[in-house]
């Protein structure tokens, strides 16, 4: 049990990572998405091969797969694009406000009613940020101060941070569907292989409006891009998958919600990220901590409780 309980914290705090490794890659977003989805991969297909795990997949769970793929290339191409254009903590925050989308999403796709619970936790998130950038802003606005382009770029990063929690949740109601039917390792290869092939396609619009992207990463860029996948994709799914054989799914779901946490401290330790914030922003992550208490203590009851969460998670953050 101690042995699994410290696989599934290093799990999380290599998911915290990825903020980190996101604002040390010095590519534009879409770049680093594609080398990571493409690195991931190639790592995820050695594992499968010596492993013999390889299986057929039937069409439409492959179709599904393919759905899945093209969400979460989106999806981390706000995630970075969000780190970049403000920086880690927020993204990570503002990836706390998944809950909500989730909520919606899930109910939509599986026509039931809308858990209330569910998705007045969700609102209490997504109002932590928005008191933690977008009020502040506001009041500026109101009162005809100069904005600065680095208060502008913030604000874009937040919505590009609230776009990928819900391209997140997106991905995330997908694959809750597929995760009893498949094995992790092919889900999380054939996600990164239609993904890496979407932003393939995507590329030349890139070139074409950025004509200065830089396409060839720096060395040090090209070790953090194997850390990223290696480390934070491969190897954090590996840990999470065995841990979650000795562990309750409760005890799973508790530990994944400190990733935003120890995202965070990470920041704050390795880019004094805390320099660059006010006190509104302490307010707001107080407002999305308490959402994440009020979501532990609904998981406490069994019926509540969200069985294979890692799972669905995919170990992919």
């Amino acid at each position: 049990m101690k042995k699994a309980l410290l696989q599934i914290h290093l799990a999380v705090i290599l998911w915290g990572f990825t903020g980190v490794l996101g604002r040390a890659i010095t590519l534009d977003a879409p770049i680093l998405v594609w080398y990571r989805m493409l690195m991931t991969g190639l790592f995820v297909a050695v594992i499968l091969y010596f492993r013999k795990e390889w299986k057929p997949i039937p069409k439409p769970a492959m179709k599904s797969l393919t759905y899945a793929g093209l969400l979460m290339a989106l999806h981390w191409v706000a995630f970075y694009g969000a780190i970049k254009l403000a920086n880690a903590s927020i993204a990570l925050i503002c990836l706390s406000t998944a809950s909500i989308f989730t909520t919606v999403l899930d109910a939509l796709r599986h026509q039931k009613k809308i858990d209330r619970g569910e998705l007045g936790i969700g609102a209490l998130a997504l109002s932590g940020v928005m008191l933690m950038y977008l009020v502040p802003e506001l009041i500026k606005w109101m009162h005809h101060d100069a904005v600065t382009e680095t208060l502008k770029y913030r604000s874009w990063g937040i919505l590009s941070g609230v776009l990928a929690a819900f391209l997140s949740s997106s991905f995330t109601v997908i694959n809750k569907d597929l995760a009893p039917k498949l094995p992790a390792r092919l889900m999380v290869f054939y996600e990164m292989g239609t993904g890496f092939l979407f932003i393939t396609l995507l590329l030349p619009l890139q070139f074409l409006f950025l004509p200065a992207t830089r396409l060839q990463p720096s060395m040090w860029d090209l070790i953090w891009l194997v850390v990223l996948s290696l480390c934070c994709t491969v190897w954090a799914q590996s840990l999470a998958l065995n841990a979650l054989k000795h562990i309750s799914s409760f005890t799973a779901t508790l530990s994944v919600n400190l990733e935003p946490v120890y995202g965070i401290a990470l920041a704050f330790f390795f880019y004094k990220e805390n320099t660059e914030l006010h006190s509104s922003f302490y307010w707001g992550m107080g407002l999305i901590m308490i959402s994440v208490v009020l979501q532990t203590i609904r998981l406490l009851n069994p019926k509540t409780a969200s069985p294979g969460y890692i799972e669905e998670k995919g170990g992919i953050d």
